[in-house]
C-alpha cells in the first residue's frame, strides 16, 4: 500500500527532522555540512526505496525507469532522472534508521527466536580486489561455504515481527551481539548450535531470558518441557524469515558501488519485511506472555 508507507514515513519524518534540525544538515561522515537540495523530499525518498522492496523487481534501476518513472508521476509529480535518485538515496540513511527502530519494531511477546544469515558483498574470487567494503567487511563460513561480506543478525518474536536487528563483519561470533540484542527481553529465546555457552546462558539467565539453543552431537542432553521442545523444532520460523528478506525483500546483492546505498538497501528491505500482512508466524495455544517471568523464576 503506497499510500499507507508514505503516510507512515512522512508523519515519522517531519517530526524526526524537527526533533534533528541540526544532524540531518549533512550526510554521516562529512566534516563539512552540506545542506540537502532536491525538488524530491527525503520523505518521497524513503517511500520509493521501500517500495522497490516489495515490488518483486530484481534490480532497482529496472523498477526506478520501468515502475516509477512511467506510472507513479501523479503520486511523485517531483520525480527526477535515475541517477540524480541514486545521489539522493544517501540521505535518507539516518532517516531510514530510525524509522525501522521506531515504527517496524513488534511487541515482546515473551517467546523470541535469535538466527543470523550471511550478506555477502561480491564473488569470492574478486574479494581480494573488492575496494567498497575492504575495511569494514570480513570472511565468513555459513551452512553454504565461505563468504565475503557481513552478518546479519535477526531477533523476532513467534508472529514473526522483528525485535532486534544487528549488522557484524562475516567473521564475527553469532553469540557475541546477544546480550546488546536480547537486552530489553523476556521469557524464553531459542537459537540453533551457533549460540550455545553457558556463560551466554548466565548472562542472559539473570536478566530474566532463558536461552535454549540445539545441541551439539558431543554433549549430553537436557531436560526440557515438552513445550520448550516443540517450540526449539519451530526455530526454522527465523530461517523462513531469513529466506524471504532475502529472495522477497532483496537486501542482499553484490552491486554495491556505496557504502550508504548498501545501508539504504538492507533498511528498506527490513522496512518493507514489517509491512508484509502475512508473516511467516506460529500458533501458542493458551499462550499467556504475562506468565512467562513467574514461571521462569
Amino acid at each position: 500500500d503506497l499510500t499507507r508507507i508514505f503516510c507512515d514515513v512522512d508523519d515519522f519524518y517531519q517530526a524526526y527532522e524537527a526533533f534533528n534540525e541540526r544532524d540531518i544538515s549533512r550526510l554521516p561522515g562529512e566534516v563539512q555540512a552540506k545542506r540537502y537540495q532536491s525538488r524530491l523530499s527525503i520523505s518521497e525518498v524513503m517511500t520509493i526505496v521501500i517500495a522497490f522492496h516489495g515490488s518483486g523487481y530484481k534490480t532497482f534501476k529496472s523498477f526506478y525507469t520501468q515502475q516509477v518513472l512511467l506510472d507513479w508521476r501523479g503520486a511523485f509529480p517531483e520525480l527526477v532522472s535515475y541517477n540524480r535518485f541514486v545521489e539522493l538515496m544517501p540521505w535518507s540513511v539516518m532517516a531510514l534508521m530510525a524509522f525501522l527502530n521506531h515504527s517496524c519494531i513488534g511487541d515482546i511477546s515473551g517467546v523470541s527466536f535469535i538466527d543470523s544469515t550471511s550478506l555477502a558483498v561480491c564473488h569470492n574470487e574478486r574479494a581480494n580486489r573488492h575496494k567498497v567494503f575492504k575495511d569494514c567487511a570480513g570472511w565468513g563460513k555459513s551452512s553454504v561455504g565461505w563468504y565475503f561480506g557481513f552478518k546479519l543478525h535477526l531477533l523476532i518474536n513467534h508472529q514473526g515481527e522483528l525485535l532486534a536487528v544487528a549488522l557484524t563483519p562475516g567473521n564475527t561470533d553469532d553469540r557475541k551481539p546477544v546480550p546488546q540484542m536480547s537486552k530489553d527481553l523476556f521469557g524464553k529465546l531459542f537459537g540453533d548450535r551457533g549460540y550455545v555457552s553457558q556463560a551466554l546462558f548466565e548472562q542472559l539467565f539473570a536478566q530474566g531470558l532463558q536461552l535454549f539453543a540445539r545441541r551439539r552431537k558431543n554433549m549430553q542432553n537436557t531436560l526440557m518441557t515438552l513445550l520448550d521442545k516443540v517450540l526449539l523444532r519451530k526455530r526454522s520460523l527465523i530461517e523462513t524469515v531469513n529466506d524471504q528478506l532475502k529472495n522477497i525483500c532483496q537486501i542482499e546483492h553484490s552491486r554495491h558501488r556505496s557504502p550508504f546505498n548498501f545501508l539504504v538497501n538492507l533498511v528498506s528491505g527490513l522496512i518493507a519485511y514489517s509491512y508484509h500482512p502475512n508473516k511467516p508466524s506460529i500458533d501458542i495455544p493458551n499462550f499467556d506472555p504475562k506468565a512467562l517471568p513467574q514461571a521462569i523464576f
